[in-house]
């Protein structure tokens, strides 16, 4: 399979500039999955930006209808 890194990029809304895996959506995941974290395009912009990208942050907004 090709990554679509060009698509992807359309979508990512990271806000991490030195990050080597935006757009490279697998990478990303597994990453973050690793650290027990879900990538920044699971969360709204603003709390994408705080850097927090727990389970536990998500579990909450979800809880909280934030998302």
């Amino acid at each position: 399979m090709e990554c679509n890194k060009e698509l992807n990029l359309a979508a990512c809304n990271c806000s991490y500039e030195p990050c080597s895996r935006k757009g490279v959506c697998c990478e990303c995941i597994s990453y973050h999955l690793r650290n027990r974290e879900l990538p920044g395009c699971c969360f709204p912009d603003d709390v994408e930006r705080t850097f927090n990208r727990s389970f536990e942050l998500f579990a909450r907004l979800v809880t909280d209808k934030s998302i």
